[in-house]
């Protein structure tokens, strides 16, 4: 039994003894359907199930491209220019890809139908600036015009000012100090690296050495085109009140401007060494950062900084771990991914074809649980900071980031695996064992759960005036504790004490209109169609209020068309939440709920059925343009290209079959 640092223990004991033996996936009765309509959805299952098998790696896994901005393809020729290893074809691609993607008005969104965005559209521009587009030729002109009216580079955010502090085109002194010194701070101080979200924490890191080294490489050319006034490029910022966190943090980073000019130098030199430790040690086995793209380009930056040679093996490695990132398309141009998301893809995948009904024994799905008990994470990683006693076992979101397994995509996995009728079931029950007391073992101190780290929440990392874009914590989110206690629920713990938590925390965080927020999907459809169907699972009657007002929001916000849809500015505008153009994806999110919530006769349910029928292509795949997942709410969205086809296939399937009871498979049975 592993004793956790909450004062509880991870180990959840053996399984309930109703869940003991060997049993079969199999379904709740399902009720009567209007037939057409079932076989509507029959149909469009066997169609999607033919689709998704197609798909499969001969492997095991399934992959879909993540999609996200143009600032990654920018960042990624910034960087080859830094180090100086250019490609010329790598640029043209790159160029076409940046060119296809900018709107009409001369600017660059960060999700499809959004508003023109500021740093990526600035960073789009000095793209194609080094591409050899001249500032004259008319989509450059346009684009010039709209980021001077919007303030020019001076209101950019702070990331696109280093990336142009290191070509000469802003002042360091301009931006605010990052010392390395950070990277000594014990691991209990507040503002240690170990405060920030994995993801942010292995950005900040790297930057700390960028920050104090200040490097410069001059450009081929000047910006003053970007400067609303070039005589004045970075007009002083007022101060705000003292008594506010802002005005703190603002006369911290002062302080820290005077304590540069007198930092011993035997100190940073320290501080400078642990910074390299920590990025080399934190490598992963394929070249990469924790499997993700902007860590990766920090990294490379700051190790070169520090005397690191292009030919040292974690600099090769890192190099030509960023071609992987890369996906092209048939006309020559090169996207860059900000990660990839094979095992959240494959555990969604072998759920939605199990849900739809493929039997449990199905080659493709025990080649898919094969990969998957490849892939479990049992080393230490940087989430035993905060829970050092608990053992190791769980997965990643990335083909490789062993020192960040994730507990949503563990939850998923173990969800996954148990609908798979494998011939080795000790290797499954024992992989899960391993994942269900890891993840449990991670519950945050208020009964939720967050993505990768316990309890991250502390409020002044997204104080630092270096931190003005995205998330910088981790704290419990509705998507991810749901998943969890689903999962829990699944393996006979639904009254666990950790498990009674979790509801209590999403009982306690259902927003007044009935719905829940989405973090890590867009938005409030994400979260009440995770929330909704982990309650049910936990053994919260369909007559309970929580679930009646969430039924009641999702059949309020349904689309004329039938389906449901929401615009990523519901992060921002009230008036945007639950509203947007009907996609495939967030349908198969609201339905899922319903379904759960007992609806599966309503005439909401039906009308969403057959959407999704009716916009499903001949090769039985759903096209869906809109970005419906989430990196950080509103600055940072994901169009993961295979939910328009897991999520759509499990709703049909739990429509036709019934709700999933997800039991223990052994071989033979």
């Amino acid at each position: 039994m592993t004793a956790t640092t909450d004062g509880s223990t991870g180990d959840l004991g053996s399984r309930a003894p109703s869940d003991t033996g060997t049993t079969t996936t199999t379904t709740t009765p399902a009720a009567p359907a209007a037939d057409g309509v079932r076989d509507l959805a029959a149909r469009a299952a066997q169609r999607s199930v033919e689709h998704l098998l197609s798909r499969q790696h001969d492997e095991g896994w399934w992959k879909g491209d993540l999609e996200t901005n143009v600032t990654m393809d920018a960042e990624d020729l910034l960087l080859r220019e830094f180090l100086g290893v250019r490609d010329e074809a790598l640029v043209t691609a790159a160029a076409l890809h940046i060119r296809g993607a900018q709107r009409e008005d001369g600017t660059w969104a960060t999700f499809y139908g959004g508003p023109g965005e500021l740093s990526a559209t600035i960073e789009a521009y000095v793209a194609l600036r080094l591409a050899g587009d001249a500032p004259d030729e008319p989509h450059m002109a346009r684009a010039a015009a709209w980021i001077r009216g919007r303030g020019g580079i001076a209101s950019a955010r702070v990331f696109t000012r280093i990336w142009l502090a290191l070509f000469g085109w802003w002042k360091w002194d301009d931006l605010p100090e990052i010392p390395p010194e950070m990277v000594l701070l014990p691991k209990w101080f507040p503002l240690s690296i170990y405060s920030f979200g994995c993801w942010a924490r292995q950005t900040i890191v790297p930057l700390t050495v960028v920050s104090a080294k200040r490097p410069v490489r001059p450009a081929p050319f000047r910006l003053d085109e970007l400067h609303a006034d070039p005589a004045r490029p970075a007009p002083p910022l007022p101060l705000a009140p003292a008594t506010t966190w802002e005005g703190a943090f603002q006369r911290i980073d002062r302080a820290l401007r005077a304590y540069r000019r007198v930092a011993p130098s035997w100190l940073r030199g320290t501080a400078m060494k642990a910074a390299a430790r920590w990025i080399v040690e934190r490598q992963e086995n394929d070249g990469c950062w924790g499997g993700i793209q902007p860590p990766a380009v920090y990294s490379l930056i700051a190790l070169r900084l520090l005397g690191y040679d292009l030919e040292h093996p974690v600099m090769r490695a890192g190099l030509e771990s960023l071609d992987r990132f890369a996906v092209w398309s048939d006309d020559g141009a090169r996207m860059i991914e900000a990660c990839q998301s094979p095992v959240w893809d494959t555990c969604l995948a072998t759920i939605a074809l199990a849900d739809a009904g493929l039997r449990p024994d199905h080659p493709a799905l025990v080649k898919a649980a094969d990969w998957m008990l490849g892939e479990e994470i049992v080393r230490p990683g940087d989430w035993t900071v905060r829970r050092p006693g608990l053992t190791p076992g769980g997965w990643a979101f990335e083909f490789h980031n062993d020192n960040y397994p994730d507990i949503d995509d563990t939850a998923e996995v173990i969800l996954a695996l148990r609908r798979v009728r494998h011939p080795h079931p000790e290797q499954v029950e024992a992989a899960v064992r391993r994942g269900a007391n890891w993840t449990a073992g991670m519950q945050s101190r208020d009964g939720g759960w967050a993505a990768f780290d316990a309890d991250n929440t502390s409020p002044f990392p997204n104080q630092l005036p270096f931190c003005d874009f995205g998330e910088v914590i981790d704290p419990p989110s509705a998507d991810v504790t749901a998943h969890v206690v689903e999962m829990l629920a699944h393996e006979g713990k639904a009254h666990h004490p950790r498990a009674r938590r979790g509801v209590a925390w999403l009982l306690a965080a259902q927003e007044p209109g009935g719905s829940w927020f989405g973090r890590w999907g867009v938005n409030h459809v994400y979260g009440t169609g995770s929330v909704v169907p982990a309650l049910t699972a936990a053994g919260l009657p369909v007559s309970h209020p929580a679930i009646r007002r969430a039924a009641a929001w999702l059949v309020s916000v349904q689309n004329p068309d039938g389906g449901w849809g929401e615009d990523l500015r519901s992060y921002r505008e009230a008036e945007w939440v639950g509203r947007g153009a009907s996609t495939a994806s967030q349908t198969a999110w609201a339905l899922l709920a319903l379904l759960a919530a007992g609806e599966r006769e309503s005439e909401a349910v039906r009308r969403g059925i057959e959407w999704l029928a009716a916009t499903q292509r001949p090769d039985g795949s759903w096209d869906e343009p809109h970005f419906t997942g989430t990196g950080f709410p509103w600055d940072f969205s994901i169009n993961y290209h295979l939910y328009r086809q897991v999520f759509p296939l499990t709703a049909l399937g739990r429509y036709v079959h019934g709700e999933p009871v997800v039991g223990r498979l052994g071989k033979g049975a």
